[in-house]
């Protein structure tokens, strides 16, 4: 099958993506959690809240069936191999494309790695030249929770992409209007942001050429930690976060934010709330959104914001 190759057609992948989704709703592989929409404005940003209608606990013994076995989700691995239905075509040589089984956003894509690679340990090379190959296919954010604190799920690594716009109306991304008008290449923050984090903007053009795309992405990536205050750790062979962090990519900007901790008052966060969709579990959860305001969730599992700690201008690679 198309989806069973190395890489697939530039051009193929949103067909091969709705061919995958039809299928794996027909055959109840995919199981898409229901939601209803809420729309809450704080600081400049109007937030989608998404509330669960049909939430399918899932307890840390719940027994997951594969391959006709059954398995607790403390030693299963859903990604090695990842289930035949929800895989929907190759990428490149190192990662594939899999449907996130338990959705909360339509056509939500997961980038995977073909190899386990801890989902700690840092991004290089090969994720952003993955990740380029997706975004350049149909108009995306492109995201990573890097650890448990982070919102991470697995420990396989794996980068996620879920289609734009993320609300009907508005904004393609709901905190666009407040992002800063910095220069490309340039780290700044963003003034409605109370907590430490660092943003960038990308050079037009990019998705042209995937791999110069990739080169500059992880090379920003690398700055961005370093403005973050986010340390490289050495285990062996691995290069790993010394902190959790959460990391947005468009075509068009870059964002990272330090983590202290998974949740707050109980409802988690990973990062698409930095891109302004927040998730919680029922209406008794809302009503803490509403009264508290998105923003109180953002900061508290953030970190404070300290002065921004611009890297020495080492020489990007050039992007013609």
């Amino acid at each position: 099958m198309t989806r069973r190759r190395t890489a697939f057609e530039p051009g193929r992948l949103w067909d091969l993506l709705q061919t995958c989704t039809q299928q794996a709703v027909a055959s109840g592989d995919l199981q898409s959690i229901e939601t209803q929409q809420t729309r809450i404005e704080q600081e400049g940003i109007r937030f989608l809240v998404r509330v669960a209608s049909n939430l399918r606990r899932k307890s840390e013994d719940a027994p997951v069936r594969q391959g006709g076995r059954q398995k607790t989700t403390k030693d299963f691995n859903p990604f090695l191999p990842p289930e035949k239905e929800l895989t929907v075509t190759g990428v490149s040589d190192s990662h594939i494309a899999v449907l996130n089984k338990f959705n909360v956003v339509d056509h939500h894509l997961l980038v995977v790695t073909r190899r386990f690679e801890h989902q700690e340990t840092l991004l290089g090379l090969k994720d952003f030249e993955a990740l380029w190959l997706c975004l350049r296919e149909y108009p995306s954010l492109g995201f990573y929770n890097g650890g448990t604190r982070a919102g991470a799920s697995q420990r396989h690594k794996h980068l996620q992409l879920v289609p734009l716009p993320l609300v009907e109306e508005g904004p393609t991304v709901p905190v666009e209007p407040v992002l800063p008008t910095c220069g490309v290449q340039a780290l700044g923050r963003i003034p409605a942001f109370p907590f430490s984090h660092v943003f960038t903007r990308l050079p037009a053009g990019l998705t042209g050429h995937p791999s110069e795309a990739a080169r500059l992405s992880v090379a920003l990536y690398r700055k961005l930690l370093e403005a973050a205050r986010i340390p490289r750790l050495q285990q062996g062979t691995e290069a790993r976060q010394g902190a959790p962090y959460n990391l947005l990519l468009t075509t068009e900007w870059m964002l990272l934010i330090p983590r202290s901790r998974e949740r707050a008052d109980d409802i988690s966060i990973n990062a698409l709330a930095y891109a302004g969709s927040l998730f919680v579990r029922d209406n008794r959860d809302l009503q803490r959104v509403i009264s508290l305001g998105p923003m109180h969730f953002l900061t508290a599992v953030g970190r404070p914001a300290p002065c921004l700690v611009i890297p020495a201008p080492n020489q990007y690679p050039p992007f013609q």
